[in-house]
């Protein structure tokens, strides 16, 4: 049966679909009249659909697939470890090769600061387990007063309540009475539209100065934690300005306020460093990961602890009554580990930084950099956005704006190519594997795309 799948016809697997799922972040009604696309297959940079149409995937499926798609090595290494030891937990006083292995290499790649991990199934469990932790660390360092967490408005850490509560979207707290307790937000460092007059490194400085008034406002034996993505990226792949980041710590570490990065995006390669924290020169106390780890071959995530917080938590904590069934997988590990050995062996980390990202960011100002519906471009290595607005001079963005992204986005498709919109951006983030052609090809289509919109408003 299941050798047969793509056999049966798109409409058949649209109203199975429609009869059974709830789908991500849309109108289910909505997709329900349309139809689901059906991907069933996938080969490099490239999936397909039922009816055989073929797409360059420049969003690495949800940022995820950086050594691309069908990777025999990960392939072989699950089987291997399926055949050996199909599952094993982490309780009982127990481990085994694969997971221990795993956390060898990881620690190889990351700076010496970090010291332990905890394994768990996403990212927004990794932020999840990250609020239990900081709150654990903070009580057996004889502070059980600090518990507040400050994140960002518009900024994205999952869909559970914890990890929705620590990002900022409203459209989600108004869906789930959130945040919980406990939790407070800062504004977003996005210059272009909200930066008025101020330069970038002056409005950089002031979004970072928000936190440190809102630590003096809670006090500063009340705060737990600050916790942002390096560049933001479901909320629009912002990137703050140079400015911004060296603040933040500087306050952090004044307050003694943790600084807990979310790396589920940027880590594993995406910016050209190993980590998205390094790109920014910043040096966070946690950092969580999924995504990368395993190029979304299989789930699997985790939270990262600096030896300060581990050392505390081993020596001074006891039981932690923490644990997931699914943490440190065995074959979720032996596949992060042939991830690596690829990312590793075929140099790809460096590639970015050192080819193919400079020649797409190259290329996209290039192209878009006079474009009368871009107003700006973002971005370095293997992830890029363009601005849409609707007067460059003044910055000013559309009033719908989320209806002209999606409207380029679904021109996207038309051409071939899978690209995101987040309101009035266009975010790209093909896989880590992209050759200089398959570059070329990601961006003639999204200019065509981009060309499609600007002469449906009027603008080509």
């Amino acid at each position: 049966m299941h050798s047969n799948q793509s056999k049966r016809s798109t409409a058949e697997y649209q109203a199975m679909d429609a009869a059974h799922h709830i789908h991500a972040f849309l109108d289910q009604k909505a997709l329900n009249e349309e139809g689901a696309r059906v991907i069933t297959r996938g080969e490099g940079l490239y999936v397909w659909d039922n009816e055989g149409k073929q797409y360059l995937d420049g969003m690495s499926g949800l940022w995820c697939t950086n050594v691309g798609y069908g990777r025999p090595e990960l392939i072989e290494a699950a089987t291997r470890q399926l055949q050996q030891l199909s599952y094993y937990n982490m309780f009982f006083h127990t481990t085994h090769p694969a997971v221990v292995e795993l956390s060898e290499r990881l620690f190889s790649l990351l700076p010496g600061q970090y010291s332990h991990v905890i394994y768990t199934n996403s990212g927004s469990e990794a932020n999840e387990v990250l609020i239990r932790t900081v709150r654990r660390f903070w009580d057996v360092m004889g502070q059980p007063d600090k518990k507040i967490f400050i994140g960002r408005h518009n900024g994205y850490h999952g869909s559970t309540v914890g990890s929705a509560s620590l990002g900022g979207m409203a459209f989600m707290h108004e869906m789930g009475n959130l945040p919980i307790p406990g939790v407070e937000h800062i504004a977003e460092p996005y210059w272009y539209a909200h930066g008025g007059k101020l330069s970038p490194a002056e409005f950089g400085l002031k979004c970072a100065q928000e936190l440190e008034a809102k630590i003096l406002q809670l006090g500063a034996d009340k705060v737990a934690a600050f916790v942002a993505e390096p560049f933001q990226g479901a909320g629009g792949m912002i990137f703050p300005p140079e400015s911004y980041w060296p603040e933040i710590q500087r306050i952090c570490k004044k307050y003694d306020v943790l600084l807990c990065a979310d790396e589920v995006i940027g880590g594993f390669g995406r910016t050209g460093e190993w980590f998205a924290h390094q790109h920014f020169d910043f040096q966070p106390d946690t950092l969580s990961i999924a995504k990368g780890l395993t190029s979304g071959y299989i789930p699997m995530g985790g939270l990262v602890l600096s030896r300060r917080m581990a050392e505390a938590l081993v020596a001074k904590g006891g039981v932690f009554a923490h644990g997931l069934t699914y943490s440190g997988h065995p074959v979720a590990a032996a596949v992060a580990l042939a991830n690596l050995d690829v990312l590793q062996g075929e140099g790809m980390v460096e590639a970015v930084k050192q080819d193919t990202g400079p020649y797409l960011q190259a290329c996209l100002r290039q192209i878009f950099a006079e474009h009368p519906l871009v107003g700006d471009i973002q971005g370095t290595g293997m992830v890029a956005a363009l601005q849409l607005c609707e007067d460059k001079a003044s910055r000013q963005l559309f009033a719908n704006e989320d209806d002209i992204g999606w409207r380029c986005r679904t021109h996207g498709f038309d051409e071939g190519l899978i690209i995101r919109s987040t309101h009035g951006r266009m975010i790209m983030a093909p896989a880590l594997a992209i050759t200089r052609s398959e570059i070329d090809e990601l961006l003639d289509k999204t200019r065509r795309a981009v060309d499609r919109t600007a002469q449906e408003l009027g603008l080509l």
